[in-house]
């Protein structure tokens, strides 16, 4: 099990992964083509909002503007949310790129907060990761659906239809 301490600072890095996720889906959102894609993406952004909000509400340092503040700071480009698209936007970028991207971004945060929450003690801190992971999977759902979509693959509502011809 994890310290207070290091709790108290799983929780720091977490608010600040969920800004940078946003930020993530706000600066990729503006360079997409697809408008569906944009819409998704956009969505993304506010639940990334409040993922932060969920952390910042559960950490009790004095090292962090009240959240209105923080979250309309400029982005963090050296977390790697940002520079990973960063190296996007300077390469070929594509709506297939960013879903791409965010999908892999997504499967980790997952895991990175199922493995912390297995190590927290406090069940109402531990719910917040719990349930944050939750809503990452979620997350990489919805980015996997648009994406099939995108790319013409076959739908997983579709799945029977094929199956059955």
């Amino acid at each position: 099990m994890l310290s207070e301490i290091d709790v108290k600072n799983a929780l720091l890095r977490s608010v600040h992964t969920e800004k940078n996720a946003m930020n993530f889906y706000q600066i990729a959102a503006k360079q997409m083509k697809n408008p569906d894609a944009i819409k998704t993406f956009e969505l993304l952004a506010k639940e990334e909002r409040e993922h932060a909000k969920h952390f910042f509400d559960k950490y009790d340092g004095d090292d962090l503007p009240p959240f209105e503040e923080f979250i309309a700071a400029d982005p963090d480009q050296s977390d790697d949310w940002l520079s990973d698209l960063d190296k996007a936007l300077l390469s070929n970028f594509t709506d297939q790129k960013a879903m791409e991207l965010a999908m892999e971004k997504e499967k980790r945060l997952e895991e990175s907060l199922r493995d912390m929450a297995a190590k927290i003690e406090d069940p109402d801190v531990r719910a917040v990761f719990e349930e944050n992971a939750k809503s990452t999977n979620q997350h990489w759902q919805l980015i996997e659906s648009e994406y099939a979509r995108i790319m013409g693959m076959v739908h997983e509502t579709d799945i029977d239809t094929y199956v059955r011809e």
